[in-house]
């Protein structure tokens, strides 16, 4: 079985943006890790993100099952390890395929935390995506030990943890046009009582596109190259990853879990960045498929 292809795409200049953000000197070969970064990063935090962490603990207080969320969060890892396998299948056979499968508990987290109102907590308690939101999430993220052997559990070495990181940190622009749904201005083209809250739109929009995935690549067989199959599982790894980076977080509310509230709210934020920002890639390099990028015709 081959392994994963990595999620780790960094450039040089990707590490270097990541060290500047945090204020860290930039190692003699260039590289930054995420262990590096845990142990040179201070802590930026003050009380106004300890206290978003605080208010969702208290908004979500006894709504949150922790047997569902320990089950699907269990689910959701398995699904990871499993996507070896389903890169090894190449195309799917069929437009409900192995990655409908791997999309299921995420589902089933889904539909609880939608249940609950979890999604609309987080737009009345979170802020918007803003660079100094951004710099103090990836401040947390990097001292919550909990979270990083969370991911070190599932089957993310030292490189892929430090790509979610960038993933947050290095697409401020990006991120910052993805508002909470309480806070899009006035006199928008459309009717903003139809947009889901950010969390929601994250979560189920990662999903939706895993989902896709077995139809796209079964219609586009003669299209698809090995490079498009390597970036589907690779970007499909990601979003897990947020989703899983997501769902810790909400059990850490369901439970008396390791987390402060400062790390709860960078967990929250940085698991619903993780999947936008994934889900975009994952659009432009496997559901686009230009014409340099797909496999030569056999009838040239």
């Amino acid at each position: 079985m081959s392994q994963i292809p990595t999620l780790s795409h960094m450039t040089v200049a990707d590490h270097r943006d990541l060290a500047t953000t945090l204020g860290v000197e930039t190692p003699g070969d260039g590289e930054v890790t995420w262990e590096l970064l845990a142990g040179r990063v201070e802590p930026h935090s003050g009380s106004a993100f300890a206290s978003r962490g605080e208010a969702i603990r208290a908004d979500l207080e006894g709504r949150l099952d922790p047997d569902v969320l320990d089950r699907e969060r269990t689910n959701i890892a398995a699904e990871i390890a499993r996507l070896a396998a389903v890169r090894d299948a190449g195309v799917p056979d069929e437009p409900a395929g192995p990655y409908t499968e791997v999309a299921t508990p995420g589902w089933r987290l889904y539909e609880h935390l939608l249940e609950v109102g979890f999604f609309e907590s987080l737009d009345e308690n979170l802020p918007r995506f803003t660079a100094e939101h951004i710099e103090t999430t990836a401040r947390e993220l990097v001292l919550a030990e909990p979270l990083s052997s969370a991911l070190d559990d599932v089957g993310f070495d030292e490189a892929e943890k430090t790509a979610l990181l960038s993933a947050v940190t290095n697409n401020t622009e990006r991120l910052a046009r993805w508002v909470p749904s309480n806070q899009i201005p006035a006199g928008v083209e459309f009717d903003t009582s139809n947009v889901p809250p950010l969390h929601q739109r994250a979560i189920g929009g990662a999903l939706l596109w895993i989902r896709g995935l077995d139809r796209h690549l079964w219609q586009n067989e003669v299209l698809v190259t090995d490079e498009i199959l390597d970036d589907a599982v690779r970007h499909v790894k990601g979003m897990l990853g947020g989703l899983y980076v997501s769902a810790t977080a909400a059990r850490d509310l369901a439970t008396e879990g390791q987390f402060t509230d400062q790390q709860l709210t960078a967990a929250l934020t940085a698991g619903a960045a993780v999947q936008i920002v994934e889900q975009e890639e994952l659009l432009h390099d496997v559901f686009y498929i230009r014409d340099e990028m797909r496999a030569p015709s056999e009838l040239r």
